[in-house]
């Protein structure tokens, strides 16, 4: 635009704005468009409310933000004020280019209008979210130094009064302000320290340098008004790579542990939801994990919908009727997914999750510790924070990484009116959670990480940066074995049956043990199929120790047999039944012989079989065929509820919509300006016949009519159309704005003029 003056108001420059201009505007403010504005006068009035104006704002950076406060020093929101004026005031602290595309983020905004000459809209001196002039005060530096020294002199009712301000408003009234006030009042002290800024005689303000310090932030020139730049450390982007699919292998072995603990355990809920310290500390005891990662994983395997917390199926035997933690159905085709695809599963539940894990184990009001999975850790903006935090890591060149501290300045000075979300440890605990998720690794974004920011495919990232499954291990001579990296999923199920796990990492240890290898007996498998399978998948030779082991605990094994009756047990060897008869086990299973080689029991097949192995009988299950069975428990599940969201995100207009709406802006514009005397209808038979005689005459003589009409949504509108026809309660007319013929019910006009 090439004007010498800006306009009077912000009407009549909206109006001068094009179609594609004021569609960027209510792309950047949706909320003017609710309920449409009939006329560019509304939206303008709509554009200068001041709630508008604060949301809009959210988004500026300190430049931005600063270019406000000064157009409101030179009284911006009263006359115009040169852009030479403003450009003498920023006196080379920032670029002119740097500053155009300030003021084009304003313009676009519809907060500031004009170009050599600017106007703000008044209301846009609140969204500063610091006082006005502050940009004036002294230009002497509060170095981290001086601060720390200056602070390290004052006494602890000085530091209070201090940290007071801190925590709330740095404004603070005071008579101690006043000129002759004693010196020795700690108000007048830490004026002389150079902590409080004098501004009248009742008012101080605590510098921000000196906030930042007591809430423990990178202390940063807060009226700067160029970007800080982070201390940037380069890496391979294939080592950094390769750890983010370390991290992801071990998320999906933890997740698994978890689900497993809770599959044989479901954990009783809370009254007011959640999980409690107790059972968050046992789930940490049967997965070796600590309290804090097992926080971040339930809240994780909640969000992907991997355990809820319902009416479990078993129901627990020591049932209170309560609801209980435990995991879906879903886990059953979880678990059975690709390396690749489980992580994406987690991942990308975490990133749209409305939830702060971070805030678990802090203080909630009532000074009680924040449970995990409690209501406590709802957030809505999390989702919003995360993404901003690695838009940031993402603007960075490919495997660069920088440090939290950095991230959080650069933040501030981006969002300076949101600085208090992107403080330095909010920022360290989402980067920290971002680590473990393997979507930052060694302080930078990972390939599977930004193509899940940016809506790639995060799943073929995560399957290329995993090292290739392998199928073999190296059995050792102590009976473990070592997988060097992740096996193929047929043999990881094979080896996890038949061996626990010792250590994992890149190398997985297992131990084989006599219950391993009974666990994987009872299932089915052969002595002869063990020998086989680490015969065959082993590099180094099979030790001759495990081969007696298999051969000595196939011997024992499955020599009693247990079926149902509700179950039997059975034995070729009456010496041995008999053995078992005698025992304590008996008793307890309340066996009862019917042959010298065959006992039946009312108790359930399973509990004949763990009562039995508990007593070191070593039995076998088997179907009515005698084939061995696998009676092992998928464990607990509960049913997944479809809750109701807390937090909806307002629906965002597409551009298409956005077009439709400033086209029928247009309209009303022109039909808000088109002359003639109009007939309004009131619902009366007198005032519709004079409506209806008006849209005939219109109809004949082929003139214009400008018509008032309220829609199904009872949105009020005016526009210009040529009546082409009128019958069975609606006028067909000729929209120029849409270059349509449009149908309108008789009864929603409200008024119709001819157009002069």
């Amino acid at each position: 635009m090439t004007e010498t003056a800006a306009p009077p108001d912000l009407a009549t420059w909206l109006k001068s704005r094009t179609d594609t201009e004021l569609v960027g505007t209510l792309t950047l403010r949706p909320d003017l468009t609710v309920p449409p504005p009939s006329t560019i006068a509304v939206l303008a009035g709509r554009a200068e409310q001041r709630a508008s104006i604060l949301r809009s704002a959210d988004t500026l950076d300190t430049l931005a933000l600063t270019v406000l406060e000064l157009l409101a020093i030179e009284g911006a929101h009263e006359m115009p004020v040169p852009r030479t004026q403003l450009d003498a005031a920023i006196d080379k602290r920032a670029s002119v280019k740097a500053v155009d595309k300030a003021l084009t983020a304003l313009r676009e905004r519809a907060l500031v209008w004009g170009t050599r000459s600017l106007r703000m809209t008044p209301a846009a001196r609140d969204a500063v979210p610091w006082r006005i002039g502050r940009i004036l005060d002294s230009t002497e530096v509060l170095t981290p130094e001086r601060i720390t020294e200056a602070l390290t002199g004052i006494d602890e009712s000085s530091r209070k009064l201090l940290s007071t301000l801190a925590r709330s408003s740095p404004t603070g009234r005071t008579r101690d302000a006043a000129p002759g006030t004693s010196p020795d009042r700690p108000v007048q002290k830490l004026l002389q320290a150079g902590l409080l800024i004098w501004l009248d005689e009742q008012t101080v303000e605590l510098p921000a340098q000196v906030g930042q310090a007591l809430r423990g932030e990178p202390i940063s020139d807060p009226t700067s008004m160029t970007p800080p730049k982070p201390q940037a450390t380069k890496n391979a982007l294939a080592d950094i790579n390769a750890a983010a699919a370390g991290e992801a292998l071990e998320l999906i072995r933890h997740c698994a542990a978890i689900i497993d603990a809770l599959a044989v355990s479901p954990a009783p809920a809370l009254k007011a939801g959640g999980l409690g310290v107790r059972e968050a500390k046992r789930i940490s005891k049967a997965t070796g994990l600590d309290e804090a990662q097992v926080s971040l994983l339930l809240e994780l395997l909640a969000g992907a919908s991997l355990i809820a917390s319902g009416t479990p199926d078993p129901v627990p035997s020591n049932d209170s009727g309560d609801d209980y933690w435990a995991p879906t159905a879903a886990v059953d085709s979880w678990i059975t997914a690709t390396p690749a695809a489980r992580w994406h599963a987690i991942a990308s539940a975490w990133l749209d999750l409305q939830r702060a894990p971070w805030l678990i184990g802090m203080r909630d009001p009532n000074d009680k510790p924040v449970a995990a999975l409690s209501e406590e850790v709802r957030s809505p903006a999390a989702p919003r924070d995360r993404r901003t935090i690695l838009e940031y890591l993402a603007e960075l060149s490919s495997g660069t990484a920088t440090t939290p501290t950095d991230v959080s300045r650069g933040l501030a000075w981006r969002r300076p009116r949101s600085a208090a979300r992107f403080g330095l440890r909010p920022v360290e605990k989402m980067l920290d959670e971002a680590t473990t998720l393997g979507i930052v690794a060694r302080g930078a974004l990972s390939t599977p990480g930004k193509a899940l920011l940016h809506g790639g495919d995060a799943e073929a990232a995560m399957r290329d940066a995993l090292p290739t499954p392998i199928d073999y291990v190296l059995l050792q001579a102590d009976l473990t074995l070592v997988a060097p990296g992740p096996l193929e999923p047929d043999l990881h199920d094979r080896i996890g049956l038949v061996a626990d796990v010792e250590s994992a990492g890149a190398a997985t240890v297992y131990r084989i043990t006599e219950d391993s290898l009974r666990r994987a007996l009872d299932v089915g498998l052969s002595a002869a199929e063990l020998h086989s399978l680490f015969g065959t998948h082993s590099r180094t030779p099979v030790p001759q120790g495990l081969s007696y082991l298999i051969d000595d605990v196939a011997r024992r094994h499955g020599r009693l047999r247990a079926g149902i009756a509700s179950s039997f047990v059975r034995c070729e060897d009456p010496a041995l039944l008999a053995e078992v008869l005698t025992s304590s086990a008996a008793e307890q299973l309340a066996l009862r012989a019917l042959a010298p080689t065959v006992a039946i029991s009312q108790a359930s097949l399973a509990e004949v079989m763990n009562v039995l192995g508990a007593a070191g009988f070593a039995p076998a299950g088997e179907d009515a065929n005698g084939a061995i069975v696998d009676l092992r428990s998928r464990g607990a599940r509960v049913a997944v509820r479809r809750s109701r969201a807390h937090f909806r995100s307002p629906a965002v207009p597409t551009d298409e919509q956005l077009g439709r709406l400033v086209t029928e802006l247009r309209a009303g514009e022109r039909a808000s300006t088109a002359g003639g005397q109009a007939v309004r209808s009131d619902g009366t038979r007198a005032t519709g016949t004079a409506t209806l005689a008006l849209l005939q005459t219109a109809l004949k003589v082929r003139r214009s009519v400008t018509i008032g009409y309220v829609d199904a949504q009872g949105t009020a509108s005016q526009r210009v159309v040529d009546p082409v026809g009128m019958g069975g309660g609606q006028l067909e007319a000729f929209d120029p704005a849409t270059g349509e013929i449009r149908r309108f019910t008789l009864h929603r006009i409200t008024s119709v003029a001819l157009v002069d």
